[in-house]
């Protein structure tokens, strides 16, 4: 064997002895920090899905108003409550009969809300406005925190 030969022969023994894999304290400190990594991941996106409902619903209820104010504006006032949110889709044949309904209506077609609900209007409204647009939330009932609590035209920029 030469002298080059026998040069190469321990540098690749060399080389086996420090390459020969992880380490169990490498391999738990990677995984210790993927975990990290991911329950962080995890933990900010949760609440996403629900934070979303509720900015559609505050947009419904931005395009709602934006249909009722179109609404009086044709005719002077605004649906009744017992007209309902239904005057913004086909004329009223209850109440006070509008002047000038717009052929077509105000709105395609009355949305959802993102819960599955119907969205809520009263006029004259409870909150000191001329009208209450509102979703009762994801829970479907009246009043309620975080993701149950109501959503309407009084409190948009609270939420």
């Amino acid at each position: 064997m030469t002298e080059q030969q026998q040069w190469y022969g321990e540098l690749t023994m060399d080389n086996r002895k420090r390459q020969q894999g992880f380490s169990l304290i490498e391999i738990m400190v990677v995984v210790v920090i993927l975990g990290i990594l991911s329950s962080y991941v995890v933990l900010n996106i949760m609440d996403k899905p629900d934070q979303a409902r509720q900015v559609a619903a505050k947009n419904d209820i931005r395009t709602i108003m934006s249909a009722l104010k179109l609404y009086k504006l044709d005719n002077s006032v605004y649906p009744g409550s017992d007209q309902g949110l239904q005057a913004l889709i086909e004329k009223p044949s209850t109440g006070k009969a509008p002047r000038n309904w717009k052929k077509g209506g105000y709105l395609e077609k009355l949305p959802k809300d993102p819960w599955g609900g119907e969205y809520r209007y009263l006029s004259p409204g409870l909150q000191g406005g001329s009208f209450d647009v509102f979703s009762y939330g994801a829970d479907g009932e009246p009043g309620g925190e975080d993701w149950n609590k109501d959503i309407g035209n009084w409190n948009l920029d609270e939420i």
